[in-house]
C-alpha cells in the first residue's frame, strides 16, 4: 500500500476500477482556497431563513399527501395503487427533507418551531427526529473521515473481511442497500455500535438523552397509531395506504443519500488524521440531478454547498451553488443532466456497489477498493 493509501493489488482483492485515473481534484493537495472564500462568494440573502416560506412547503407537501391518500382510497383500483405507492412514497421523502431542514436549523430562526415541525414530519414517516438529527450532525461535522463519518462511510479492509455473510450480501447486493435505513436507525452501520432510539447510545451526549427519549416516544406513538388503524380499517388498507409508500420512501432515502457520496467516475478520496479537514471532506460530496423531482424533494440533490453550509435553506441552494462554483473550480463536479426520470442514476448505483467495497486500514488519503469475490457470490475467508 502506497503512502497515500492508493489502491494496490493485495491477495484475494483487486484494484478498484478506474483507480488509474487522475486523482480527483488533486486529492493529495490541500485545496487552494479556504471555506471563508466560498462563504463570501454566496450572496447574503441566501442565508436568510424565512419561516413562512418554509411552512408553505410543509403545507404544500402535507396537502399532497392527504390528497393522494384520499384519491387512492376512493378509487381503490389495482390500476391506481402502484402509481399511488410511487407518488406517495416520493412525497414521504419530501416530508423527510423538510424535517431534515428542521434538524439543521435551516427551516427557521425559531428553534422551538424547528423541533415541533421536525417531530411532526419525521414521526409521521417513522424517523426518530432527535436521534437522527444528532447522528446526521455528526455526519456533517466529520464527512469524508474514514473512522468518524456516520452515514455511508467506508468499511476498512479489516472490518469488511470480518462481516458475517448475511450482512456482507445485504450491504453490497442490489436492491438490499436501498432498504438499509430502518436497520441503520436500530443498529447503525457495520463497525459501529448504538441505536438512534436508545438514550444511552454512544451517539448521544448526556444532555441529549431527554431529546432522544422524546423522539423515541413519538416514534412509538406513530407505530401505535398505525396498529390501531389496522384494527379499525383492516391491515390490508394500512399496508396499501401507508406501508407500501413507506417502502418507496426508504428506497428514495437510501438511493439519494448513497449517491451523494459515491459513484463518481473518478475515485473520491477518504481521509484520516491530519489530512482530513471539514472543507476537504465536504468537497468529496456530489451534486445529482433528478429532473422534475428536484422541485418535489426540495433540491436535496444540490448537495455540495449544503454539506459545507447546512444553515442555507433548501430554496436558496441552487443560487448559492451557482455563486460558489467560480471559487470551487475543478473541485465542483457538474451533475449529469437527468431525463424525465433519473434512470441514469440506477446504473451509477449498481456500478458503485460492484466496485466500492472497502478502504485500506492504513494511509491518510485512501480510496475504495474492490473485492472480486463479492460479485462471484463467494465471501473470502
Amino acid at each position: 500500500m502506497g503512502s497515500l493509501g492508493y489502491p494496490e493489488e493485495t491477495e484475494g482483492f483487486a484494484v478498484a476500477m478506474g483507480a488509474e485515473k487522475e486523482l480527483f481534484g488533486g486529492a493529495e493537495k490541500v485545496p487552494p482556497f479556504r471555506i471563508a472564500e466560498i462563504r463570501a462568494a454566496i450572496p447574503r440573502h441566501c442565508w436568510v431563513k424565512d419561516a413562512r416560506r418554509s411552512m408553505s412547503y410543509v403545507a404544500r407537501d402535507v396537502a399532497a399527501v392527504a390528497a393522494l391518500a384520499s384519491a387512492a382510497a376512493f378509487l381503490d383500483s389495482p390500476l391506481v395503487w402502484p402509481a399511488y405507492w410511487f407518488a406517495q412514497g416520493t412525497m414521504f421523502w419530501a416530508l423527510f427533507v423538510l424535517g431534515h431542514d428542521c434538524g439543521h436549523g435551516s427551516f427557521s430562526e425559531n428553534g422551538r418551531l424547528n423541533n415541533i415541525v421536525g417531530h411532526f414530519l419525521h414521526s409521521f414517516i417513522l424517523v426518530p427526529y432527535h436521534g437522527w438529527r444528532i447522528s446526521h450532525r455528526k455526519h456533517h461535522q466529520n464527512h469524508g473521515h474514514v473512522e468518524n463519518d456516520e452515514s455511508w462511510h467506508p468499511l476498512t479492509e479489516k472490518t469488511y473481511k470480518s462481516l458475517e455473510f448475511f450482512t456482507w450480501k445485504m450491504r453490497f447486493t442490489v436492491p438490499f442497500p436501498i432498504f438499509a435505513f430502518p436497520v441503520y436507525l436500530w443498529k447503525r452501520s457495520p463497525g459501529k455500535r448504538g441505536s438512534h432510539f436508545h438514550p444511552e447510545s454512544d451517539l448521544f451526549l448526556p444532555h441529549e438523552k431527554g431529546e432522544v427519549i422524546t423522539s423515541t416516544a413519538c416514534w412509538f406513538a406513530m407505530l401505535a397509531l398505525l396498529l390501531v388503524s389496522a384494527c379499525v380499517v383492516g391491515p390490508v388498507r394500512v399496508l396499501k395506504l401507508y406501508a407500501a409508500p413507506y417502502a418507496i420512501f426508504i428506497m428514495w432515502l437510501d438511493f439519494v443519500t448513497y449517491l451523494h457520496h459515491h459513484g463518481h467516475d473518478e475515485k473520491l478520496p477518504w481521509y484520516r488524521g491530519k489530512e482530513w479537514s471539514y472543507l476537504r471532506g465536504g468537497l468529496t460530496t456530489l451534486d445529482r440531478d433528478y429532473g422534475w423531482i428536484n422541485n418535489i424533494h426540495h433540491d436535496i440533490g444540490t448537495h455540495v454547498v449544503h454539506h459545507l453550509f447546512p444553515q442555507i435553506p433548501h430554496y436558496n441552494l441552487i443560487e448559492a451553488t451557482r455563486a460558489a462554483k467560480p471559487v470551487l473550480g475543478k473541485y465542483y463536479r457538474e451533475p449529469e443532466k437527468s431525463g424525465a426520470f433519473p434512470v441514469h442514476l440506477l446504473g451509477v448505483l449498481v456500478r458503485s456497489l460492484r466496485v466500492d467495497h472497502f478502504v485500506s486500514d492504513h494511509g491518510d488519503v485512501v480510496f475504495y477498493q474492490s473485492d472480486p469475490q463479492l460479485n462471484g457470490h463467494k465471501k473470502s475467508k
